[in-house]
């Protein structure tokens, strides 16, 4: 058995080693650049804050340190996305037939496209609307003094769950290329499917129903498109009963 799978452990290995390159190269060049890329995400948050209160501050020594890590390591994942998709593909494609391993450059493409849509729609819909919200909530109460570490995470852990999130329409092409989804199935379960959604966006957005309804609605969208694509891929064909 383990002969069986020796070879996968090979391949796996070797994706594995060049995705982890490709992120070490990246991060490497992101965190030159730390203090512009934490300049574009901290924009969102300074939006929000109350005019002359728009400070982030930090309250441990080895905090900018490790807030400069994190930038960079989020910023070399996303640089290193047509990477990792590549090796995704690489990874999968030995199972699959010839005609099927040619939608390679598709799936790099998309994958990333999607991803970054994802992203786009976070920073300039979501984070605008949520942020905004939340820090308006108490403020004549409390006053925001948001630490520079904690609010690089909690953008880091949105931006990769929106961008994941948005890569329904891909993983349905591909499924759906390979017969084993048909606009009927996502019909079918489409009710399933919205409240997996609605569960998903609890988990991956702030504990406020207004930043549930901004992953939740796009994903339900997301879904209707994801049935349109099965149908142009894979249409359901009813089997007719011999008489």
């Amino acid at each position: 058995m383990f002969e069986d799978l020796k070879p996968h452990i090979i391949e796996l290995r070797k994706c594995l080693i060049i995705i982890t390159i490709a992120l070490i190269i990246s991060f490497l060049c992101s965190f030159y650049f730390w203090e512009e890329i934490l300049g574009w995400m901290s924009a969102p948050l300074e939006s929000a804050l109350p005019k002359g209160k728009e400070s982030i501050i930090f309250t441990q020594i080895g905090e900018p340190f490790f807030t400069a890590m994190k930038v960079s390591f989020f910023s070399g994942f996303i640089f290193a996305l047509p990477i990792i998709f590549w090796q995704i593909w690489s990874f999968v494609a030995p199972g699959l037939y010839e005609n099927e391993k040619k939608f390679v450059l598709p799936f790099v493409i998309f994958g990333t496209f999607f991803f970054l849509c994802g992203c786009a729609f976070a920073y300039y819909v979501a984070f605008p609307v949520g942020f905004s919200y939340l820090i308006g909530f108490g403020s004549q109460s409390f006053t925001a003094l948001p630490t520079i570490g904690a609010y690089v995470s909690f953008f880091s852990k949105l931006m990769v769950g929106f961008g994941i999130s948005f890569e329904l329409p891909v993983i349905t092409f591909f499924l759906a290329k390979l017969g084993l989804v048909s606009d009927k199935t996502l019909k079918d379960y489409f009710k399933y499917a919205i409240v997996f959604i609605f569960i998903l966006a609890a988990i991956l957005t702030p504990p406020d129903i207004l930043s549930q309804f901004l992953m939740a609605l796009p994903l339900t969208l997301l879904y209707g498109l994801s049935i349109l694509v099965a149908k142009m891929v894979n249409p359901y064909k009813e089997e007719k009963l011999d008489e």
